[in-house]
């Protein structure tokens, strides 16, 4: 959303869709503790995160998540230089509750009994099913992009390639980050990156989608 857009909101629209970004923060992060409690792999974008944290046990998922978001964050600042607006800093906060969040997720979904492939496959699938909801909120919300994403547009507004393939690139990039780490890391072992990886990777944009296309105007119109 542009400054334009935000300037011609109400306080009280732009409050509850700060909220409502808020929630959806919680929402994804609680979906990203589900899929790394079935260890098939998380989201790309968390992989190097996660296999920063199986390393270097010291820091939690959480913590590491905001550490990367926040190497993304000085990353858009080197990209756009000039052109980053300040408003983009409150993703830095923003970085710390997701983390946060995601420590919290990890503490809910630690209770659940995880006792054969068939409930992993499972939680990974509902796992991503929980952060295409989120996301689908924060699109909704549609006032400030998370890290990841607002690098993604960085990139693609400074290169004048579309959104949508360098989110494929950015995507392929953690994944092959998380492999190479892993193969320092633990003897030329893969770990942390599996199938789950390859489940959220593609179905998430899907269910944003379906979210999208359902929902998306009645929750537009709740905000407005």
């Amino acid at each position: 959303m542009s400054d334009t857009q935000q300037e011609k909101m109400s306080k009280k629209e732009l409050l509850k869709r700060y909220i409502l970004f808020i929630v959806s923060l919680f929402i994804v992060a609680v979906g990203v503790a589900a899929t790394k409690r079935a260890e098939l792999g998380v989201s790309p974008t968390s992989s190097v995160a996660n296999i920063l944290s199986l390393k270097f046990t010291a820091f939690s998922l959480g913590n590491w998540l905001i550490i990367w978001n926040c190497i993304l964050i000085v990353g858009q600042i080197l990209i756009l230089r000039k052109n980053f607006k300040l408003i983009q800093l409150l993703q830095i906060p923003l970085s710390f509750l997701f983390g946060y969040f995601t420590d919290f997720g990890m503490w809910l979904v630690s209770f659940l009994k995880i006792d054969s492939y068939i409930m992993e496959l499972l939680l990974v699938i509902v796992g991503t099913i929980i952060i295409g909801f989120g996301v689908f909120l924060a699109v909704v919300a549609n006032v400030i992009m998370n890290s990841a994403e607002a690098f993604i547009k960085a990139v693609s507004d400074t290169t004048n390639k579309r959104f949508g393939n360098v989110k494929i690139a950015f995507d392929l990039s953690c994944v092959v980050i998380a492999v190479l780490l892993s193969v320092l890391f633990f003897d030329f072992t893969i770990k942390g990156t599996r199938e789950g990886t390859i489940i959220a990777g593609i179905f998430t944009g899907l269910v944003v989608n379906f979210f999208q296309s359902r929902f998306g105007d009645k929750i537009e119109k709740l905000l407005t």
